[in-house]
């Protein structure tokens, strides 16, 4: 079986958050740390980080600058793909700088389903599609030719519903954003929670 890539895109400049999200620390790692660090944990490899309004470095994965990332995600979607097709992986799993509640066990959830015969794989929280997304090579193409502003892989998903794979994630974490201070505070205060419960 192929290997499974990781996309992490961290291109967005956090207007409403102030900064660069990539750079937002939370739990003593930046967002797109924990982000790689997902990715990684959950068996994608290699891993890309496509960054934009700021240099982003992190050991373990590759970054790809996106020069185009004020037109939104899915131009930095596109980047990433583009930059995965030289090597030989089978898939990739999207995940978002900006979602850091989501658990590894997701992405391991979407590389269990393309194993067993998924092309497309999302993960689902109570049944609704969210982040991360897994999707096959096969489907770069389309994908990338589709993708536009801040829809990423949103319009090949809708013209294509018959390929997905509904991965249910519930209980792996939460897709919660960070786009606002709010949403950072309310986001720190469950990792604290969720820190405080481990034994």
């Amino acid at each position: 079986m192929a290997t499974v890539a990781g996309i992490l895109l961290a291109a967005g400049e956090g207007s409403r958050i102030g900064r660069p999200k990539a750079l937002v620390e939370l739990g003593g790692q930046t967002l797109a740390e924990r982000g790689v660090a997902l990715l990684c944990a959950g068996g994608a490899d290699p891993v890309l980080v496509v960054t934009g309004a700021a240099p982003v470095e992190i050991e373990g994965a590759r970054a790809v600058h996106n020069p185009d990332w004020r037109s939104g995600m899915g131009s930095s979607l596109a980047a990433g793909l583009r930059a995965l097709g030289e090597t030989g992986s089978g898939a990739a799993v999207i995940a978002l700088a900006d979602q850091p509640l989501v658990g590894a066990e997701a992405v391991r959830r979407l590389i269990a389903a393309y194993q067993a015969g998924a092309s497309v794989a999302v993960a689902a929280y109570a049944g609704k599609p969210r982040n991360p997304v897994l999707i096959a090579r096969e489907h770069w193409a389309a994908v990338t030719e589709l993708a536009a502003g801040d829809t990423g892989a949103r319009p090949f998903l809708r013209a294509h519903p018959e390929l997905v794979t509904l991965v249910e994630c519930g209980d792996t974490g939460s897709p919660d954003d960070v786009d606002t201070p709010e949403d950072l505070a309310r986001v720190r205060a469950a990792t604290t929670f969720r820190s405080a419960g481990k034994p």
